[in-house]
């Protein structure tokens, strides 16, 4: 009778997480060098002239894949092109990035971002609820962030979210988007205007102005409250 056969250890893919882990700590690196230059990136934008709206929104989706926060370059945007195109812009760009970085994660870094959000039962309690439901489950976080937005667009991509339910549910950056863009658009109307550059407003529109900021602040904070109390409820925390 022949001995029993030991079983063969299971071998942790060592060479695959290094190669994660540096690609991870390349891109943050990226990140942190890019995000200086998010000045000298606006007014070079300014300069393009009907070019300008294009390279944003590929620069702002770059940007969302090298992890630099997006809430500079949003605030920008409001003072570049206004509230209306702002937004927009800035909503196809944030589409954009955050689906390539669902699709890295999803396929190129997988064992690196893994070994980041391990052990958080934030994330774990996500996981399970995106398995029943995952366009809405994706959808709430996207108007109430329990996660960095650009840690949040690697970590979906782990899930068994379909990529489709993915994108369609970037629906749900809009409020947050738009607010972030109105506060901008404000910041550049109060710098020209203190600048002298030119005193288009009088009274009645900044006061007007003042009160469409505060209404979108409003609804803002009202849908991100409906939204995380939805999202305890589906996750169960």
């Amino acid at each position: 009778m022949e001995a029993p056969t030991a079983p063969t250890p299971t071998r942790l893919p060592w060479a695959r997480i290094a190669i994660g882990l540096a690609a991870l700590a390349a891109i943050f690196l990226l990140g942190r060098l890019a995000g200086r230059y998010i000045p000298v990136f606006q007014g070079w934008v300014e300069g393009l002239g009907v070019l300008g709206p294009l390279v944003f929104v590929l620069g702002y989706a770059l940007a969302v894949v090298a992890f630099v926060p997006g809430s500079a370059l949003t605030l920008a945007s409001g003072a570049i092109f206004g509230v209306a195109k702002g937004t927009l812009y800035v909503f196809v760009a944030a589409i954009l990035g955050s689906t390539a970085a669902f699709l890295v994660a999803r396929h190129a870094a997988r064992a690196s971002i893994e070994k980041r959000i391990a052990g958080d039962p934030r994330f774990a309690a996500i996981d399970r609820a995106i398995g029943a439901q995952g366009l809405k489950i994706v959808f709430l976080l996207r108007l109430s962030p329990i996660f960095p937005f650009v840690l949040l667009n690697y970590a979906l991509g782990l899930t068994r979210v379909r990529v489709v339910d993915y994108v369609i549910a970037g629906i749900g950056m809009l409020p947050g988007t738009l607010l972030y863009v109105y506060l901008g658009n404000a910041a550049g109307q109060v710098v020209a205007a203190a600048g002298g550059a030119a005193a288009t407003r009088g009274p009645g529109e900044w006061a007007l102005f003042g009160v469409g900021l505060l209404a979108t602040l409003a609804v803002t904070v009202y849908v991100t409250r409906i939204a995380r109390g939805a999202l305890r409820e589906a996750t169960g925390q």
